[in-house]
């Protein structure tokens, strides 16, 4: 399997995985009694801290999605994989990276620590833009 099919399928593995946390969650504490079902706030801040770090990492990674997967995907659909292949991995382990960080800690230093693996995916994309670009208009 090529590094750019690796990274999209753990994209879309990690957002699942998010969002199964965040669903047993919720689950457990509806079964439980302690929240009604349709009492939840959309941002989690009403169970605590973590679910409301864990609601924004899954956020983060379903609003970046459309970006960093498109290219991915163009990447596939077009057989343009040479592009995407070899910073896919890293593309990845940022994405993975922020959203680690942001599960742990909103600390000032994990702010940064976590708005650096961003900057990191930003240009990741940008250089596969330009690369899109180039290969497309010839």
């Amino acid at each position: 399997m090529s590094p750019t099919i690796t990274a999209l399928l753990v994209y879309i593995l990690w957002m699942l995985l998010l969002l199964g946390m965040l669903a047993g969650m919720r689950t457990g504490l509806t079964l439980s009694g302690a929240k009604k079902a349709n009492g939840f706030s959309p941002d989690g801040s009403d169970v605590g801290d973590f679910s409301n770090r864990l609601c924004r990492a899954h956020a983060n990674c379903y609003e970046s999605f459309p970006i960093f997967g498109g290219l991915l995907l163009l990447s596939i659909a077009s057989d343009t994989m040479a592009i995407t292949d070899g910073l896919a991995y890293i593309l990845i382990g940022a994405r993975l990276g922020q959203s680690l960080i942001h599960l742990i800690s909103t600390s000032e230093s994990a702010v940064f620590v976590r708005f650096g693996f961003f900057l990191v995916q930003v240009a990741i994309a940008l250089y596969w833009g330009i690369q899109f670009i180039k290969y497309f208009m010839g």
